[in-house]
């Protein structure tokens, strides 16, 4: 089992930045991929960036590859995710989560998920 705790999201004005960090519970983090996805009003919760338990594989949506990074620090058992450059469509919640297999972009791929954090980019 793991559990997820995202933290971070916030108002932030278009092309500004904001880190999200989820920080997860359990004694074998580093043997999961770790992914973003996101989910705006309306939408479908779609994939954003994810990475591999070793962080030997890195994953982008198109939308977000060279504004956004995913990282991790399995010591801290925590995964981030810097957002550069913010724009107003990618105001969504944005939620973590956790596979215990090798996993990409693929929401059935993760069984494990957080309670999601706020993130709001205005024009």
């Amino acid at each position: 089992q793991v559990q997820l705790v995202e933290s971070g999201g916030g108002l932030v004005q278009a092309g500004g930045s904001l880190r999200l960090s989820c920080a997860a519970s359990g004694r074998t983090f580093s043997s999961y991929s770790m992914g973003w996805f996101r989910q705006a009003p309306g939408k479908e919760r779609e994939f954003v960036a994810a990475v591999t338990g070793s962080g030997g594989s890195i994953y982008y949506a198109e939308s977000v590859k060279g504004r956004f990074t995913i990282s991790r620090n399995n010591a801290k058992k925590t995964v981030y995710q810097q957002m550069n450059n913010l724009k107003p469509e990618d105001t969504a919640v944005y939620y973590c989560a956790a596979s215990p297999t090798i996993a990409n972009g693929f929401l059935r791929q993760y069984p494990y998920w957080g309670q999601g954090t706020q993130v709001t980019v205005s024009s």
